[in-house]
């Protein structure tokens, strides 16, 4: 064996599990307020944060000192203070900003409290399903997509479709499938106000906080929500059916697309958004995208899409897409669905955009 391979390679194992020992921390950070009581406060002693916070001092001190040697805080020897920098505040302190990460480690520690589970299906073979999994995955998933879809969904994805957002201005009616907290289809309905638009997502708690915030956005006399499955059938048709990072969390994702098929308007469309990944594996490998997305992958999409076979029977290789599917098998569900035109309408560093229509 090549000693410099093993001494590399532990070192890389070495800082995965300091990452995983830092994330911790950045959760406590993250739900007990931490980086929003320091966004913009300068710099502050441990005995200063605690009363803005109302926690322990001792405790405080720890954790600000694990944070600075891990460079996420500024300290000041002279004074003994530490600052969260604008730049990380960005990252770690604002939700709105699209280069928040906190819902990323939110999802992270539920994720941790189903690996005894999640093991436990490896022996089986048995599904684990989205709604068995703690609620702070539903919330931090949410947390996570959210900025990007503001970013991205009216303003480039949409656009992307041909003639789509014409029509959406004009009125249309819109389901968004695997809702989810309903982030995507509020803005939709935000961004165009004589469309009527339609969630549905089969995690009951989900749909309600999707009520909740249509009627916070002020757009719950144009949006509503339900509890259903993917494959049952639509109430059409509909101008444009959309999937947002979600038909590949599902057990049968050519039944849903079919489903969605039969829903159409006979010149609708189908919006498609995934994870970007490359066709092949290979092509994948050392990306920090497809790390990212794997991981989440094995924990969240694969089991969920398990838990969805029928008791007895065996899961085929057709059950669940992971979450890097890629293009190609993207497209080739579609037209198994019966869709006759597929395209990939814009490939951005993080997502697959695909159109599809009858």
């Amino acid at each position: 064996m090549d000693a410099s391979k093993i001494e590399q390679f532990h070192l890389q194992i070495a800082q995965e599990s300091l990452g995983a020992s830092l994330s911790l921390s950045n959760y406590l950070g993250d739900t007990l307020g931490i980086f929003r009581a320091m966004a913009g406060a300068g710099s502050l002693s441990s005995a200063e944060l605690a009363g803005r916070t109302g926690l322990s001092e001792r405790y405080l001190r720890e954790w600000l000192s694990t944070q600075a040697v891990a460079g996420h805080l500024a300290y000041d020897p002279a004074t003994g203070g530490f600052e969260l920098p604008d730049e990380h505040a960005a990252v770690l302190a604002d939700d709105e900003a699209v280069t928040a990460c906190s819902g990323q480690i939110e999802g992270g520690a539920a994720m941790w409290l189903a690996v005894d589970e999640i093991a436990e299906a490896f022996r089986t073979g048995a599904g684990f399903g989205w709604h068995r999994h703690d609620a702070r995955l539903f919330s931090g998933v949410n947390r996570f997509f959210g900025p990007l879809y503001r970013m991205s969904l009216v303003d480039q994805w949409l656009p992307a479709l041909d003639g789509v957002a014409d029509r959406l201005r004009a009125g249309a009616r819109v389901l968004d499938v695997g809702c989810g907290h309903g982030t995507s289809t509020v803005l939709m309905a935000q961004a165009f106000p004589a469309s009527r638009f339609e969630g549905i997502d089969s995690h009951e708690a989900s749909v309600e906080a999707a009520c909740q915030a249509a009627v916070k956005a002020g757009v719950d006399d144009r949006v509503h929500f339900h509890v259903g499955e993917a494959t049952e059938d639509p109430a059409g048709p509909w101008d444009l059916i959309c999937f947002f990072d979600a038909l590949h969390d599902m057990g049968d994702p050519v039944a849903a697309a079919r489903a969605a098929r039969r829903g159409l308007a006979a010149d609708g469309t189908l919006l498609l958004v995934e994870p970007a990944a490359a066709d092949r594996l290979e092509d994948r490998i050392g990306n920090p995208i497809s790390m990212s997305y794997y991981a989440a992958s094995t924990f969240l999409c694969v089991p969920n899409a398990l838990s969805q076979v029928p008791s007895g029977e065996p899961a085929g290789p057709g059950v669940g897409l992971g979450a890097q599917a890629g293009a190609g098998r993207l497209t080739e569900v579609l037209r198994e669905a019966g869709f006759g035109t597929v395209r990939v309408a814009l490939a951005t560093d993080y997502n697959l955009i695909i159109e599809a229509r009858p």
